[in-house]
């Protein structure tokens, strides 16, 4: 009799058709039992630590505040987003170490007084290179002068109140262009790049490339005194005698908006570099905040007893100098609360202002420049003391320090001076954002790159924090509009799932059809229950009428 032979040597096992193959978890492996080609044990295993203050300066996300109760899927979300940009602030923190560079300082001997050494006492002891970066233009023939650094830093454009206008390669002192308009130039700015010159002239506003070849005439701006320069909006700010504050966007060729200060002529004007805001200075002691987006300012503060004469604030929108008739100088703070933290007398008062990247402020009287310093790039400076004096040929009627560099260029009766200051400048820069080594095909790539990163100017406002934020105020007042329009509240009860249904019954388009049955039918139920409501009201009104008691008239017969 043959029986079934058993599994054995010669006969495989048969496997379950249920039988799956199983992965073998992945054995986690101590970092510190690694070692390494050499066979010694890394002392430090893992990755460098980060110090906690390096990386709350460049977090972004405010984790004191929890997140708004929402949805799962929305939550998670924001969850994912935090997560994103705690690795991104460690990582920042550590490309710091990479910036080498560090700023500048002046230091006196025992007991001197820093606002004692001149320019050429700076020039004897700073290298080659650096001493180079001072010098003067002697036009006294076309001054005074009105000066501008691009963004980079690298180039200079001047021009003076007898047509001359000029652009130029200064660190090589290579000349650009240089042409006399035959025409009072009260102000002159780069543009988005070095290629591009705007020029405010007697009559009109002008255009021209970098080769003095103008390329647009602007009528209606006309006598414009200053000019300011939005670089992420596209838009040229422009101030007249005639009282118009006008945004020009320069990507398209149209002007955004022309806004009536209503405050006669304005020829104090300057741009806040944090949230694009424009601040006008008037006569009446007043400096008003705009926008393009309203036509009313933003809010007005009251600074001086006499009239501005000039306005500035620092790179980082906290804090804004201005200095009035009545020879005062004064710091604001921006924070919202619009109030003096210093103040100091001139004897001459201050007629421009001017802060670097690293928080000092400049101001020219007459002949006269003084510089203030304070404890950092985010402090207020101290006006106790200058930091530097310098006496010039003639009195100021321009100052700009120059951007990642240690230079303050003075514009004046005389031509053009550039000071040394040490610690003025940001010692590191963005390559891929202000580089001032770029080659003509960088240049022309990152302004593809700004132009479709534009931010429109309807975005522009105090703080712009407040653009990542919901508008509770006005998503529950749409809300309530659509309550009163349809009747009853959509969202007050949960939506209806169909269960799913077996033999095919359980398609999208029987889902979809169910679903959309039963809103019907709540919807004429709501309905239903509304008209009834009024009806009730309506013979309640007329059960209180004729309960009145009044006398039938002819009249009651027109009443519906």
């Amino acid at each position: 009799m043959e029986t079934a032979p058993k599994p054995g040597r010669d006969v495989p096992p048969k496997k379950d058709k249920l039988q799956t193959k199983r992965k073998k978890p992945r054995e986690w492996k101590n970092p510190e039992s690694q070692r390494s080609l050499s066979g010694a044990q890394d002392p430090f295993p893992g990755p460098a630590p980060v110090p906690v203050e390096v990386v709350q300066k460049f977090c972004r996300i405010d984790k004191s505040r929890k997140l708004p109760r929402s949805k799962a899927k929305t939550r998670s979300r924001l969850e994912v987003a935090e997560a994103e940009e705690e690795e991104t602030s460690i990582k920042a923190a550590r490309s710091e170490l990479l910036l080498a560079e560090e700023p500048g300082f002046l230091e006196g001997e025992d007991g001197e007084d820093t606002a004692k050494i001149c320019q050429a006492d700076i020039v004897e002891a700073v290298d080659i290179t650096s001493a180079a970066k001072h010098f003067d233009l002697n036009l006294r023939q076309f001054g005074p002068y009105r000066l501008n650094y691009s963004r980079t830093g690298r180039h200079l454009a001047f021009g003076g109140r007898r047509g001359h206008v000029a652009a130029l390669d200064w660190v090589t002192k290579k000349l650009m262009c240089e042409i006399n308009v035959m025409e009072a130039v009260r102000d002159i700015r780069f543009l988005h790049s070095e290629a591009l010159l705007a020029v405010a002239q007697n009559r009109w506003l002008h255009i021209y490339d970098n080769q003095g070849i103008e390329l647009h005439c602007i009528r209606r701006c006309d006598r414009v005194t200053r000019l300011e320069f939005l670089p992420f909006h596209f838009l040229l700010a422009t101030a007249s005698e005639t009282g118009f504050l006008t945004y020009l966007d320069v990507s398209v060729g149209k002007i955004v908006a022309a806004l009536n200060a209503r405050a006669g002529r304005l020829d104090v004007m300057s741009q806040n570099p944090y949230n694009a805001v424009i601040h006008l200075g008037h006569s009446n002691g007043t400096v008003s905040l705009w926008s393009p987006a309203m036509k009313e300012p933003l809010a007005k503060i009251l600074c001086h007893r006499g009239g501005v004469r000039a306005v500035a604030v620092d790179s980082t929108g906290t804090y804004m100098a201005t200095s009035g008739l009545d020879h005062q100088l004064k710091i604001f703070d921006l924070r919202g609360t619009y109030q003096p933290l210093s103040t100091r007398t001139l004897p001459h008062g201050a007629g421009h202002l001017a802060f670097s990247q690293r928080g000092l402020l400049v101001a020219g009287m007459g002949d006269v420049v003084n510089i203030w310093a304070g404890q950092g790039k985010a402090s207020p400076p101290s006006l106790e003391q200058p930091y530097l004096t310098h006496r010039l040929s003639g009195p100021v009627h321009g100052l700009q320090f120059c951007p990642f560099e240690d230079v303050l260029g003075v514009g004046h009766s005389g031509g053009i001076t550039s000071m040394l200051v040490p610690g003025a400048g940001e010692p590191n820069f963005d390559g891929l954002e202000s580089n001032p080594y770029r080659s003509r095909k960088q240049r022309q790539e990152w302004e593809v790159k700004a132009l479709l990163e534009k931010v429109p100017a309807e975005l522009i406002c105090l703080d712009p924090r407040a653009l990542a934020k919901v508008d509770v105020i006005s998503l529950e007042q749409g809300k309530k509009e659509r309550i009163e329009r349809l009747g009853y509240d959509p969202e007050a009860k949960a939506p209806f799932q169909p269960k799913p249904k077996q033999k095919g019954r359980s398609s999208t388009a029987s889902l979809v059809k169910r679903k959309r049955k039963v809103m019907d039918e709540e919807h004429r139920d709501k309905v239903r229950q509304s008209l009834q409501q009024q009806q009730q009201q309506q013979q309640h009104k007329e059960v209180k009428a004729k309960s009145t008691g009044a006398r039938p008239s002819a009249l009651d017969r027109f009443v519906r």
